[in-house]
């Protein structure tokens, strides 16, 4: 299902800028399904995002363009899941590229993107390593 999904994603992504993003990662925790989505602004939105006022267009443009198109992409995620989606979010950082989608059944969200990856080994230790 993720991999679906990752793929609808990229698709709608595409469909609705002309830009494909690098990589799509999908994480479902309980009815929480997040999808971020890897350098997904194009080069020009990289370039304008570079001043506080291009960044916040940049913001603005992504967050209307979801809202005005995510009923395609709640159809699509409910046909490949079987759940339907109560709830959609959308945040752009624009100093990495990422595009996070939130689809949630009415709880808060909270998105943390770290600067690096951690591995699975330290992710199920018991502490923190140095």
């Amino acid at each position: 299902m993720a991999q679906q999904v990752a793929e609808a994603v990229t698709k709608f992504q595409t469909e609705r800028t002309g830009h494909a993003p690098k990589a799509v990662t999908v994480v479902l925790s309980q009815d929480t399904l997040v999808v971020t989505l890897h350098e997904a602004l194009s080069a020009a939105e990289i370039v304008m995002s570079q001043t506080p006022e291009g960044a916040e267009h940049v913001q603005h443009f992504h967050r209307k363009l979801f809202e005005s198109s995510v009923g395609a992409l709640r159809v699509e995620i409910k046909r490949i899941t079987g759940v339907a989606v109560r709830e959609a979010a959308v945040e752009v950082e624009t100093m990495t590229g990422a595009v996070v989608h939130a689809f949630t059944s009415g709880e808060m969200v909270q998105v943390f993107r770290l600067a690096g990856s951690i591995t699975e080994t330290a992710w199920n230790s018991s502490g923190k390593t140095d």
